[in-house]
Parts: C-alpha cells; sequence; structure tokens
C-alpha cells in the first residue's frame, strides 16, 4: 500500500494509481483478469459442486470418493510451467483435441500460433486445478447434508426438487459462496500458468504486468507494479463486501 503511493525519489503521489483508471492497458488487464477469474471461478464451482456430490454422496462406493479425493488434492496444487507444459503438449495447434473444440464448438484455444494461448484457453487451463480445489472445499459441507433431512422431507410429501429449494441449497449457500470467492482469488492471482500459455505479451492480466514491472524486463516500474498490486486488493476487498452480506442472508437457512 505505501509502494503503490511512493515515487522513485521517495516522495508521494497518486500518479501510480490513477494511471490504473487512466491507462487503457492497465484497466484492460484488470477486465481480462476479472472476466478469466470470474468465469473460471463460477463453472469450476458449478461443475465441483456436482462432481463433488456424485462421489461423496449416499450409495456411492467409498474408493470411488478416495480416487477423488486424492486426485483433487494434486490437481489443486498442481500449476505453473509444468500445468501449462502439460497442455500444450498434449493439445498442440493441430491436435485431434483441438480441431474438435474448434470444429464442433468453435472454441479456439490460440491466437497467433503455438505459444499464444487465447482468454479461452487460458479458462480451460484454469478449470484444471479449480475443479479440484471446488471439491476439496465443498466437500465437508456435503458431508452435512443428513440423510435424515432428505427422508424426513420425503415422509412429509415433499419431491426431491422440494428437498433441494428449501433444505439443501440453503444449507450449502454459505460454504458455496465462500468457496467461489476462494476459486476467484485463486484464478485472480495466478501468474506461472498464464505466462507460460501466452509468452507473457499474448493476453493482458494483471499478475503478468506486475511481474514485467517488477523483474523489468521491458521497463522497470516497481511503483506500477506495487500499485497494481493494490489494485488487486481492491477487487478482492470489493468482492468480500459482495459476498459478506450474501453469506449473513444464506447463513439463516442453516440455523
Amino acid at each position: 500500500m505505501i509502494g503503490a503511493f511512493r515515487t522513485e525519489d521517495g516522495g508521494y503521489t497518486f500518479d501510480n494509481v490513477q494511471s490504473i483508471v487512466e491507462s487503457s492497458n492497465l484497466r484492460d488487464a484488470f477486465e481480462e483478469s476479472i472476466r478469466i477469474s470470474l468465469t473460471t471461478a463460477l463453472l469450476g464451482g458449478l461443475f465441483g459442486l456436482l462432481i463433488a456430490y456424485a462421489a461423496i454422496r449416499k450409495g456411492t462406493p467409498g474408493w470411488i470418493r478416495s480416487a477423488f479425493g486424492t486426485f483433487s488434492g494434486v490437481a489443486a496444487n498442481f500449476g505453473g510451467i509444468p500445468l501449462a507444459f502439460a497442455f500444450i503438449a498434449t493439445l498442440g495447434t493441430i491436435g485431434i483435441v483441438t480441431q474438435f473444440l474448434i470444429n464442433v464448438f468453435g472454441f479456439n484455444l490460440y491466437q497467433n500460433g503455438f505459444a499464444i494461448w487465447s482468454r479461452r484457453g487460458v479458462e480451460l487451463t484454469y478449470l484444471y486445478f479449480q475443479i479440484p480445489l471446488m471439491i476439496l472445499v465443498i466437500a465437508p459441507a456435503i458431508d452435512g447434508l443428513r440423510a435424515e433431512w432428505s427422508e424426513a422431507s420425503a415422509n412429509l410429501g415433499a419431491s426431491r426438487w422440494q428437498y433441494w429449494r428449501y433444505i439443501g441449497v440453503p444449507v450449502l449457500m454459505p460454504s458455496m459462496l465462500g468457496a467461489v470467492i476462494l476459486l476467484f482469488g485463486n484464478s485472480f492471482a495466478a501468474y506461472a500458468t498464464a505466462y507460460s500459455l501466452t509468452s507473457g505479451t499474448g493476453l493482458p492480466l494483471v499478475p503478468i504486468l506486475i511481474g514485467n514491472d517488477l523483474s523489468g524486463d521491458v521497463l522497470s516500474n516497481p511503483h506500477e507494479g506495487q500499485a497494481l498490486a493494490f489494485g488487486m486488493f481492491v477487487v478482492l476487498a470489493a468482492m468480500m463486501l459482495f459476498y459478506i452480506p450474501l453469506q449473513r442472508r444464506a447463513s439463516r437457512w442453516a440455523k
């Protein structure tokens, strides 16, 4: 916070923070980072919740839960350059999977050749660790759904949809909201994976710009990097302010 408002000679200024608003490149970086983070947080939260429930619900063989738990623990911490290389080596630019995505879904992973991935490609890669992280976070909450609640609602004549509408979803909502916020922050701060996929220039993301400012590969500007980091904290704080009232409202249903 202090460095964001300092000059090179040790004085104080608002120019570093003001440049985030005035510079189109910096604004685009924040918009792109927020867009990717929201997309991967929502998709990762949805698919992670469905997979976790399918693996944990009553009647599922125990080895399935054990297998998903083990894989999720590994995949949630597998990121950076190894993950980017794994996706590049697996899909390539002319691979069967890539051509299928382009021809059937119009889902192009690349911008300008092999090394430069598009926003969709980065989002797809991020989902590899976002979904497992959601499984790990939401699994304890799913365990908290007692079997007698479902049985009691069925005895009172409630349908399966009504059970989820009035019991299951309200009970899980606080944990789901917290997990999505966690996934947003996890994606928003990711650096090495995106840098490896885009070569540091193909996609404007805030962590990449901070790395460029601090490493001095193009132009050393540490105070601008600190201002960008300060902006990241502002975005995350705004997400928390959005989360707190929703969490309080949702937690009423769990009492």
